[in-house]
């Protein structure tokens, strides 16, 4: 029976930690008080992040074209290459930003 209290008691003080994390990551977040305009840049950032390359390989892709004509165009060719480009980049960042919001929640 004492073991049994034991686990009941390590439990307990499991979730009294996970309720006072909790409640202090409340706190700080109402501290921060960040606005609809920051996701909204959020989104932009992420955007541009992936329309940026993909112009820049549309914009060499013509030059291309006008330069050494193929039987390929090189615009499409350099828009796909420009949005996997983009889209690397953007799971790069989201993931250094994942990291940052975990390391902050285990810190709390």
């Amino acid at each position: 029976m004492a073991k049994h209290t034991g686990e009941q008691g390590n439990s307990n003080k499991k979730w009294q930690l996970s309720v006072g994390k909790k409640a202090e990551r409340k706190a700080r977040s109402k501290c921060e008080k960040r606005l609809v305009w920051f996701g909204f840049g959020m989104f932009g950032l992420v955007g541009w992040s992936v329309a940026l390359p993909a112009l820049g390989g549309v914009a060499l892709g013509l030059w291309l074209d006008e330069q050494y004509p193929r039987q390929y165009s090189w615009t499409l060719t350099l828009l796909l290459a420009g949005l996997v480009v983009g889209c690397i980049n953007v799971w790069y960042w989201l993931g250094k930003e994942r990291c940052k919001i975990n390391n902050t929640k285990d810190e709390a």
